[in-house]
């Protein structure tokens, strides 16, 4: 409930998280550029100034929306496989696996939203196109501390370079995210998964 809201005494008439669903989905959809005000309410099913009220301003709104879309299974799947695996080896394989199976399912928008929702963004917008490549960035960063980790445990040769392996398997991943939303089926995903995971130092069929 927004600030204005309390001290007026009036109640929320829109469900907030059903509202962010639907401002998720045609994000994921258009994109940031490509999805106006006008089609935000439509879609949330709200007037604009339950909107701004809610969610401040457009920017406000996408920025919380990518928030939320890396906590849900569709967009969070890299950081819990990370979390979750004991080895880096099966982390990337299981990253690479999911997203085969994540990124064409037509339950929803194709792809990975935080990969492909800032295309052609005006200047004026430049601060979320910035916004979305910090957060790949941090991502390729959390690869690279995880392949670190594996070197100095052994699990990489010394010869290996985190740094290169790390940015390897983010453009593989970035990739296949546009696949998906060229039309690419799981099974053709899975198969760029099996052979990028031939790139691991020592890897063998």
């Amino acid at each position: 409930m927004s600030d204005t809201d309390v001290r007026r005494g009036r109640p929320r008439t829109f469900d907030r998280g059903a509202a962010l669903m639907a401002a998720t989905r045609l994000f994921w959809e258009r994109g940031y550029e490509g999805t106006s005000i006008g089609d935000l309410t439509e879609a949330m099913g709200i007037r604009p100034g339950s909107l701004y009220a809610a969610f401040k301003d457009k920017k406000s709104l996408f920025q919380e929306v990518v928030h939320s879309y890396g906590r849900s299974p569709v967009g969070g799947f890299v950081a819990v496989a990370l979390e979750e695996e004991p080895t880096a080896h099966g982390a990337f394989a299981r990253i690479l696996r999911e997203a085969a199976v994540i990124y064409p399912d037509p339950s929803h928008p194709a792809g990975c939203l935080t990969i492909s929702a800032a295309t052609n963004v005006a200047p004026q917008d430049a601060e979320i196109e910035a916004f979305l490549r910090n957060l790949r960035n941090e991502n390729l960063a959390t690869f690279e501390a995880r392949l670190r980790v594996a070197q100095q445990e052994g699990e990489l040769p010394p010869s290996a370079n985190p740094r290169s392996l790390a940015a390897y398997f983010a453009a593989v991943i970035q990739g296949m995210s546009q696949r998906a939303r060229d039309g690419a089926t799981a099974a053709e995903l899975t198969e760029t998964a099996e052979l990028a995971l031939d790139a691991w130092p020592g890897a063998r069929r």
